[in-house]
């Protein structure tokens, strides 16, 4: 099995039973948002990890073996057109170098790291409607000389 077929037994599995990410990351001992990146095919998981999600899901050890299968962190997808993800590409494009100014004005010459990395996203009350609150936390790793 590979990772899209995984992705899609998962996905399936997951309606199916009337699951949350919440649900079956618990079962794992991650957070939401790993174990749903690992689901999706962009990162892996370790063996009990694996077992625990797939057994949650119904699923059998093709399942758990995908999920342990270190992933190719690449895609060939043109501009997005779903509208969240859209969003996502056009705060990068507007904000992203504001965003490099900012980290390199208070860290120095460098970069974030998405390996060294903690990402939650979570919901905020607000009486004008409620936000998305989503916060990122990636070790600095600066470039050095030679």
């Amino acid at each position: 099995m590979n990772k899209t077929e995984m992705k899609e037994a998962i996905l399936q599995a997951k309606s199916g039973k009337g699951l949350t990410w919440g649900d079956i990351a618990k079962s794992a001992g991650l957070s939401d948002e790993f174990v749903c990146s690992a689901c999706l095919g962009m990162n892996h998981l370790e063996k009990p990890q694996a077992d625990a999600v797939a057994e949650t899901l119904g699923l059998g050890g093709e399942v758990s073996a995908a999920l342990q299968r270190f992933p190719t962190k690449t895609w060939d997808r043109p501009i997005p057109t779903d509208p969240l993800i859209y969003r996502w590409y056009e705060m990068l494009n507007v904000y992203g170098e504001t965003i490099k100014e900012m980290i390199n004005e208070k860290f120095g010459d460098g970069i974030m790291s998405a390996i060294d990395f903690t990402m939650n996203i979570d919901r905020q009350e607000d009486p004008k409607g409620d936000r998305v609150l989503v916060t990122i936390s990636g070790k600095f790793l600066p470039y050095k000389s030679w």
